[in-house]
């Protein structure tokens, strides 16, 4: 199973477009937003994706009512940090920030997070951890998505 990985896209439709395009080219299984939407109209156009979208609430998203309505609208499952997933028999934490795992990083395979606008991909013992970056635009040059292979825990990262 391979999954898409997005992060802090902070409403800047243009590069959910492209990054949309990224993920159904490579034929993604998944995809995870390890959150900072920010607004209902951005989660809107992550419908062009030909993959299901699941993922969890950052600090900058605060539009709750209508962020939840386009998720129930879309069928996205979204929610509070620390979403954990069984795909592939991989055991996986998705949050925000990586600090809300407090130490049980090692009850996973995978951790996935955001929150830093900064790509980090890193193995500590059995556990990859893996931000892919921002797609909000805020750091010039670094846009960036990620493909997690889940049969070999290999990871593409995807810059625009």
């Amino acid at each position: 199973m391979r999954v898409g990985v997005v992060s802090d896209t902070h409403n800047h439709l243009a590069n959910v477009a492209s990054l949309v395009a990224l993920f159904n080219a490579a034929a993604v299984d998944r995809v995870v937003h390890t959150g900072d939407v920010t607004q209902a109209k951005t989660l809107n156009a992550f419908a062009a994706l030909d993959a299901p979208l699941c993922g969890v609430y950052g600090n900058n998203d605060v539009e709750r009512e209508a962020l939840d309505a386009a998720c129930r609208e879309h069928g996205y499952r979204w929610s509070e940090p620390g979403l954990e997933l069984d795909w592939a028999g991989r055991r996986i934490v998705v949050v925000h920030d990586p600090r809300d795992v407090d130490g049980r990083a090692a009850d996973y395979d995978l951790l996935l997070h955001g929150h830093t606008h900064r790509h980090v991909l890193e193995r500590n013992g059995e556990v990859l951890t893996f931000n892919p970056g921002e797609c909000a635009g805020h750091m010039s040059g670094y846009n960036a998505v990620g493909v997690v292979d889940l049969a070999t825990m290999d990871v593409e990262l995807l810059k625009f």
